[in-house]
């Protein structure tokens, strides 16, 4: 049950989780089905999520199989049938990548969902699972002691062998590893989620993913919870950002930047919401997450920039490789008690800063590449346009088994050329 406030004597656990976004949660369920005590501390005073859709690969799919928690959220989202790529400007086609196709690839479905639903069914899990979790707790402090390490927050200080830190963008963590700052894109995303209604005659899709890809801007489109829902987002470079003013991203750049945009896109621009917008941010990748008995996880030590669609699937792919560390250990005879936690946060700083290194490097390339104009335009075009539907050799190193050690990540791809990153996902 959830608690809105730590009692002066808290029980004992095996591991302390501050943050209760996905990441967090994902932390929380696979570390308990492992058998361990885990306390989830959380700022807000409810558990939830904001934002409108997500879109997760069968990199993600499979974890969620494996944790028994794919068939709900199926029944809260939408297979697509397809990812489509066009041309935001005059809406030609650019390239498609066939779902079903991918599915029997890979072995597991591409799915769009709500975010907040995948977060409910995480913290659903997370309940019936006995995670302590905890609200209005803000962690101030991080310190490490004998027994592992330490949070402190207002109501006191904490105790446990490993702290998981998924404290999102500004993590109060990450200052104990690096002393970077968030990365600021000049780009700012609006989003709309409305019945599905409010589309018809808008020339949409319901059955696929489709991405328009224009100069400085870009435009996504799915539904969402079984076809009840449309959900949109709009993604553009804001002049006054560029500029240095605070004040950006505003409803007016919204709509000047999406001018002579193709007929399907500017339907769908009245639907955005416009109370409230989301400034695009990613750090520079870092090598290490972990000092002592504290570990970063999900955005606290890879927060992307959105072109890959992996932010939310990096998260939990960075907690089942944590929990299947610490099942290989219990698996060989250890009791939990007797968890080499220094083994465990090694061998998973071993593998994935890597490979969360090669998806944030290759989302700003990506997102580069969708917002060329003028002739590099022309060229992305024709490089999409000559992609054979069944190429998959640029999202192998996404989409197929998450590595637990380095030796088992995938070779990435390799461009010939600049116009050939263009390829990378679709």
């Amino acid at each position: 049950m959830t608690r809105n406030a730590l009692s002066k004597a808290t029980s004992a656990v095996d591991v302390i989780v501050v943050g209760g976004g996905i990441g967090g949660l994902a932390a929380a369920v696979a570390l308990t089905q492992k058998g361990l005590r885990v306390r989830v501390l959380e700022r807000a005073p409810e558990f939830g999520e904001v934002g409108a859709g997500l879109q997760i690969a069968p990199n993600c799919t499979r974890i969620l199989d494996q944790w028994g928690l794919l068939d709900e959220v199926k029944s809260l989202g939408v297979l697509p049938k397809n990812i489509v790529m066009k041309d935001a400007v005059d809406g030609s086609e650019l390239s498609r990548l066939d779902l079903a196709e991918t599915e029997a690839r890979y072995g597991y479905p591409y799915m769009v969902i709500h975010r907040s639903d995948l977060h409910g069914t995480l913290l659903r899990a997370a309940r019936a699972a006995g995670v302590d979790l905890v609200n209005n707790i803000a962690v101030t402090g991080y310190e490490q002691s004998e027994r592992g390490a330490v949070v402190v927050h207002a109501e006191g200080r904490e105790e446990a062998p490993v702290v998981i830190a998924a404290d999102g963008l500004h993590s109060v963590a990450r200052p104990l590893i690096s002393d970077d700052e968030p990365v600021s894109s000049a780009y700012v995303a609006y989003r709309g989620a409305v019945p599905v209604d409010q589309v018809v005659g808008n020339d949409v899709s319901l059955d696929d993913v489709v991405v328009y890809v224009g100069p400085q801007r870009h435009f996504v489109q799915y539904a969402l919870r079984g076809g009840e829902m449309f959900n949109q987002v709009a993604v553009f470079e804001s002049p006054k950002a560029r500029a240095g003013e605070e004040d950006w991203g505003t409803p007016d750049e919204l709509d000047g930047a999406f001018d002579g945009s193709c007929e399907q896109v500017t339907k769908g621009l009245p639907l955005m919401w416009r109370d409230r917008w989301w400034r695009m941010f990613d750090r520079n990748p870092i090598m290490n997450w972990v000092t002592g008995r504290v570990a970063l996880l999900g955005d606290a030590a890879h927060p992307p920039l959105q072109y890959l669609a992996q932010g939310a699937v990096m998260a939990i792919e960075d907690a089942w490789v944590l929990s299947e560390h610490v099942g290989r250990q219990l698996a060989a005879g250890r009791g939990v008690a007797e968890l080499d936690w220094d083994d465990v946060l090694s061998a998973y700083n071993a593998v994935r800063p890597e490979h969360c290194r090669r998806v944030l490097t290759t989302a700003r390339a990506w997102g580069e590449l969708w917002h060329v104009d003028g002739d590099e335009r022309l060229w992305r075009n024709e490089i999409l346009r000559g992609r054979a539907v069944d190429d998959y050799s640029y999202v192998d190193w996404l989409y197929g088994p998450t590595a637990l050690t380095p030796e088992e990540e995938a070779d990435m791809f390799v461009p010939h050329s600049q116009r050939e990153v263009a390829s990378a996902t679709v």
